[in-house]
């Protein structure tokens, strides 16, 4: 294919005149077509005309044609711009489409906010790309949550040396007689190192509460499979509890994350205050408990209670996080003012990767 056939793909019929169009890439156009010729916005641009009204062409036969015209890349974002800007349900209610699809992320997150005019048939198939992502990201978060909890530094030597766990105060202390005055350089004779380990007494707590509002979606999934991912370790129990206006403890389904997730309704109002009342009851030994709360802190309730509850949790000891964002790219997009309010009385805002959190976890109950 020419550069003229491939500016002519790209700005469509605006372009017509550019170039003739035959075979495959007469076909890629009309995909491209049917897909971005309901956007307004590009016809006013000049880039791809509007009016696809009367296209008899189905979700089916459209996906048939990206699968089979486009390389595997591009087809996972014409999917993901039909199913997340366009918002063509059908790609993921429709069970001859489901049948079809490949499951990947975008996928997952239509599934989950469309799940609900799904009937039970569909539902099953739509089922299928939620195991399938989830496998994917509990593989990868799997090793990076791993890699946070691999044991936090005690303060007693080892004779085991590796570089990150070099001590360099103690090397500094255990050497301070060759310091050299005149050429003021400390020679180094006995380089110490610290042990990594896990020393557990009592059992540390780790609460998540979850905002499953739309704009939260990436951060839902994400926690579901951190909490996944954490369930079990040595010294820690975790809760996974999901807020709107309502409150549901997910912990019983902890270590299904499919399950978990297809439990989860996305969108509704948020009363965060309500949610983290919830945790602090939850809390049995404060000073060995941590509360994460995962949302955008746009309070639908009132910002004062939760404010006040916060200050309580920190005030009695308890480690609070307030995570804008809990996924791979950690992007916070928040409340600030309530943010800043919220770090006024002791807590950790900001965002985090799930090995993140894992290492914060890890350091404290290492300790």
């Amino acid at each position: 294919m020419g550069d003229l056939e491939r500016w002519r793909l790209v700005l469509g019929a605006p372009a017509a005149g550019m170039t003739g169009l035959d075979g495959d890439a007469a076909a890629m156009d009309a995909a491209l077509a049917w897909l971005y010729g309901r956007d307004q916005e590009l016809a006013e641009r000049g880039v791809r005309g509007a009016g696809n009204e009367d296209s008899a062409v189905t979700p089916v036969d459209w996906l048939d044609d990206v699968h089979r015209l486009f390389p595997k890349e591009t087809v996972e974002r014409l999917e993901r711009d039909a199913v997340e800007r366009y918002e063509v349900h059908e790609i993921v209610t429709d069970p001859e489409v489901l049948a079809r699809v490949e499951p990947n992320p975008a996928l997952l997150r239509a599934v989950l906010r469309t799940k609900h005019l799904m009937n039970p048939d569909v539902l099953a198939l739509a089922r299928r790309i939620v195991a399938e992502v989830v496998r994917e990201l509990m593989a990868r978060l799997a090793t990076e949550v791993r890699r946070g909890l691999t044991g936090t530094r005690l303060r007693r030597p080892s004779n085991f040396r590796q570089a990150r766990d070099f001590d360099f105060r103690g090397t500094v202390r255990a050497n301070l007689a060759h310091y050299q005055p005149e050429q003021k350089r400390l020679l180094i004779e006995r380089p110490r190192f610290t042990a990594r380990g896990r020393r557990h007494t009592q059992p540390w707590q780790l609460v998540l509460l979850v905002d499953q509002s739309g704009s939260m979606v990436d951060s839902v999934i994400h926690s579901a499979v951190t909490a996944a991912c954490l369930w079990g370790v040595p010294g820690l129990r975790t809760h996974l509890v999901a807020f709107d206006t309502n409150v549901v403890d997910l912990t019983s389904d902890v270590t299904d994350p499919v399950e978990l997730l297809m439990r989860v309704r996305l969108g509704g109002g948020t009363d965060i205050a309500r949610a983290v009342r919830y945790g602090a009851d939850l809390v049995d030994a404060p000073r060995r408990a941590i509360v994460a709360i995962v949302s955008d802190f746009y309070e639908g309730g009132e910002a004062g209670s939760l404010v006040r509850t916060v200050a309580a949790l920190v005030g009695q000891g308890t480690h609070v996080l307030c995570l804008a964002a809990l996924d791979e790219a950690a992007n916070p997009d928040y409340d600030r003012e309530l943010g800043g309010r919220l770090a006024d009385v002791g807590a950790h805002v900001g965002a985090m990767t799930p090995g993140h959190l894992a290492e914060f976890v890890a350091e404290r109950i290492g300790r």
